[in-house]
């Protein structure tokens, strides 16, 4: 199965450090995909050339979902190069 690749501002932690999922490129790209975020959902997270895992879960003190993420491990994001046949 295929991970689902969401946009997330790697700014805009939590104070436990979780990404939260409620800026503009998230909702877009959720809609976009027709992802309903669930608690325990896998997905990569991107910001311009970073990526990461998460794993879903919803805030209760904020009342949003989050993306609980190792930040020791983003990673740069791998270019797609596609290559035409002449």
């Amino acid at each position: 199965m295929i991970t689902p690749k969401v946009f997330a501002d790697f700014h805009n932690a939590d104070a436990e450090g979780r990404l939260r999922l409620n800026c503009i490129g998230t909702i877009e790209d959720l809609a976009n995909q027709s992802i309903e975020l669930q608690d325990g959902q896998l997905l990569t997270l991107y910001s311009e050339d970073l990526e990461v895992d998460g794993v879903v879960q919803f805030s209760k003190k904020e009342k949003l979902w989050v993306a609980v993420i190792d930040w020791d491990l983003i990673r740069q994001a791998k270019d797609v190069v596609i290559q035409g046949q002449f």
